[in-house]
C-alpha cells in the first residue's frame, strides 16, 4: 500500500517529468522557428535575384498603391465611415461578451463540476480552456 510520502514522491516525479517535457518542447519549437526563418530568408533571397520576379513585384506594388488610394477615397464616404464605426462597436461588444462568457463558464464549471453545458437550441457544448506560453516581460523580473 502506498503511503502519503510515496504518493507525494510520485506526484513530484510526474511534475519534474512534465517540466522536462515542457522545456524540451520549448527548445524544439525555438529550433524549428529558427530553421523556418532561415529557409524563408533563403527563399526570399532566391526570388529577389530573379529579374522577372522583381519586375512583377514592382508592378504589383504600383497596383497596390493605386488600389490603396482608391480604397482611402471610398472609406471617406459618410456611409462607409458609419459602417466601419458600427463594425468597430460590434467587435468591441462581441469581445466584451466573449470575455464575460469565459468568466461565466469558469464559474459554472467550478460550481457544477461539469465540463458540458446545453445551449438554448439543445446542443451540448464542451467547456475547454487553451493554455499558451509567453515570455515573461523583463520589467517583472
Amino acid at each position: 500500500m502506498d503511503t502519503p510520502t510515496d504518493t507525494q514522491n510520485d506526484s513530484a516525479q510526474v511534475l519534474i517529468d512534465l517540466e522536462s517535457l515542457i522545456k524540451s518542447s520549448i527548445t524544439g519549437i525555438d529550433l524549428k522557428k529558427n530553421e523556418l526563418k532561415k529557409l524563408t530568408e533563403m527563399t526570399t533571397s532566391f526570388l529577389e535575384q530573379d529579374s522577372t520576379y522583381k519586375e512583377h513585384e514592382k508592378l504589383a506594388k504600383d497596383a497596390a498603391k493605386v488600389r490603396n488610394a482608391t480604397k482611402a477615397q471610398l472609406l471617406k464616404q459618410p456611409a462607409v465611415a458609419q459602417t466601419i464605426s458600427k463594425a468597430k462597436e460590434l467587435k468591441a461588444e462581441l469581445k466584451e461578451t466573449e470575455d464575460g462568457l469565459s468568466d461565466y463558464l469558469r464559474e459554472y464549471q467550478r460550481m457544477s463540476g461539469s465540463n458540458e453545458i446545453e445551449d438554448e437550441s439543445g446542443e451540448v457544448r464542451e467547456i475547454v480552456y487553451t493554455a499558451k506560453l509567453i515570455k515573461k516581460s523583463s520589467k517583472f523580473k
